[in-house]
């Protein structure tokens, strides 16, 4: 009798070739949302040398909406992203994921973890291989040494490729070099090496600068049918595209919020005038 045949039932399911070993999947972290809020930023503060990049800045992000950030250059859209990926560490106040993780105690992998995942405005795509190997680089799984050598694709994640790629709309650019993308199908791209890895909180910084006309239309269309499955939060200078897109915007203004609602709201503010405008009230 050949050891094969002496394995037991669950020998033999450890073995099967689409099986993913347990020990080698990350530990899935529950997201308290009970009340609707997936992202709490309270009283937060940090100066540069004197310069105060966030003032006692308050935000509030709803469980799935699509949020936009908006603000001229050094208004704290930037620095604010950089505290809530772990990147940069504030003076004082509080974020939290959810009502359960406060992420100022959390370094930059492990907020990763989580759910929370962010995309720079300049593409950082693998260029020399292909947008599948992307995606599967991607993947929500163990990175230690020894899981990455054992490391096998599943049906699941095979699956779960196949539908970024149909969501991303590069389904037949699968097995071209990611280098040869055009800059709008590579911004895709990376939209959806974070998809793969299954955010709750994706942070999209400047998505259309350099896109031509069509691209932005269709990178708007991506955006607004991420919300809901996923909480999106956008920084972008292009109003027109923000208006395409956003139900609340979130105006930034040295460090702090300077006004909040849908986008004709904002642009009838009063405050907001006077400062990007220069005029008086």
């Amino acid at each position: 009798m050949s050891a094969l045949e002496n394995l037991t039932a669950e020998g033999k399911e450890l073995l099967r070739r689409d099986q993913v070993w347990p020990f080698l999947m990350p530990k899935q972290q529950a997201v308290d949302v009970s009340h609707q809020v997936i992202l709490y930023v309270e009283g937060l503060n940090l100066s540069f040398d004197g310069f105060k990049a966030l003032n006692d800045l308050n935000l509030y992000i709803n469980d799935g909406e699509l949020r936009c950030l908006i603000g001229a250059n050094g208004a704290g859209k930037t620095t604010l992203m950089d505290v809530i990926t772990g990147k940069t560490q504030c003076d004082s106040g509080t974020v939290y994921f959810g009502q359960n993780h406060n992420l100022l105690e959390r370094s930059e992998p492990e907020i990763a973890e989580l759910g929370i995942g962010r995309k720079f405005q300049k593409p950082t795509v693998f260029e020399a291989h292909t947008v599948f190997d992307n995606l599967e680089l991607s993947l929500k799984t163990n990175k230690g040494v020894m899981p990455t050598l054992l490391a096998r694709l599943t049906p699941t994640q095979l699956d779960r490729i196949d539908q970024v790629l149909e969501i991303i709309g590069l389904k037949e650019q699968r097995f071209m070099l990611a280098g040869a993308l055009s800059h709008g199908q590579k911004q895709w791209l990376e939209i959806g090496m974070l998809l793969v890895s299954e955010p709750r909180l994706l942070l999209i910084d400047e998505p259309v600068a350099g896109m031509t006309a069509q691209e932005t239309e269709r990178t708007a269309e991506l955006l607004t049918s991420l919300a809901g499955e996923h909480t999106v939060i956008v920084v972008e200078h292009d109003m027109e595209f923000v208006r395409s897109i956003a139900r609340t915007v979130t105006v930034l203004h040295q460090g702090s919020v300077l006004a909040e609602g849908t986008m004709d709201q904002v642009q009838n503010n009063k405050d907001v005038i006077e400062v990007y405008l220069g005029e008086e009230a």
